[in-house]
């Protein structure tokens, strides 16, 4: 994969396949560095992880010693139940916890049945007794948006700038509804942040994030610039045109 160093991490670009591996490598180093008998997880949603969940369990990438070594959440939700084909969650646990076998006791899927704010709650209450607040994920999954959002924090959020201190936060996104989010403080808790952007679709919201003025309000993924000694930007040949 070649390079670009930027004020916003590291961008590799590479083919799928190599994305995917590196996606991989880049949950075994989290358990390798783990802090906590298990590495904590965040994935993502969107149309690159569902084919990094499929490459995984289609090939038996990922051995249980790998698997089992993780506690698996989201970093960000739909407030929908897990059955639902929009459920962040309940895709991976489909596509790839399930056919690898994942324990339940090592999956932290977020308590969408209770109302939003109570489930933001929850979260940050269980993960302060078993993380620690000043604690991230070992390892962010994130995409990115054609608007440039990233998690659930879209464009004009409230959240964003907000300097609310717990790791994760429930917003209603106007006319898509309510979602359960990682916040700014807890990405810039995060050890490593990757972040996986395919397509060519997505050619001229890269430009803008990596080119264009800092606006993180009007951008959102440009809040990972205070953190970029920690971020790795995953990019095909489509999307990576116009860096």
């Amino acid at each position: 994969m070649r390079n670009l160093s930027t004020d916003y991490g590291e961008v590799y670009i590479g083919t799928d396949e190599e994305i995917y591996a590196w996606m991989l490598g880049a949950i075994e180093e989290g358990v390798l560095n783990k802090d906590e008998n298990l590495a904590r997880i965040g994935l993502s949603g969107g149309s690159t992880p569902k084919a990094f969940y499929k490459w995984c369990a289609d090939n038996d990438v990922m051995s249980p010693l790998i698997s089992f070594q993780c506690r698996w959440t989201t970093s960000d939700e739909r407030h929908v139940l897990q059955d639902s084909p929009d459920s962040n969650f309940g895709n991976a646990a489909r596509m790839m916890l399930n056919p690898l076998k994942v324990p339940r006791a090592n999956r932290w899927p977020w308590p969408t049945l209770l109302t939003p704010d109570n489930a933001a709650k929850n979260v940050n209450d269980q993960w302060d007794k078993q993380a620690s607040r000043d604690k991230g994920f070992d390892v962010c999954f994130l995409g990115m948006g054609d608007d440039c959002h990233t998690a659930s924090l879209f464009p004009g959020c409230s959240l964003i700038g907000s300097g609310i201190d717990e790791n994760f936060a429930a917003v209603d996104w106007p006319e898509r509804g309510w979602r359960l989010t990682v916040t700014e403080a807890g990405l810039a808790r995060s050890k490593k942040i990757v972040v996986a952007v395919t397509g060519a679709g997505k050619q001229d919201a890269l430009h803008e994030v990596f080119h264009g003025p800092f606006d993180p309000l009007n951008k959102p993924i440009q809040v990972l610039k205070p953190m970029a000694k920690n971020v790795v930007w995953l990019l095909d040949e489509a999307a990576a045109k116009k860096l």
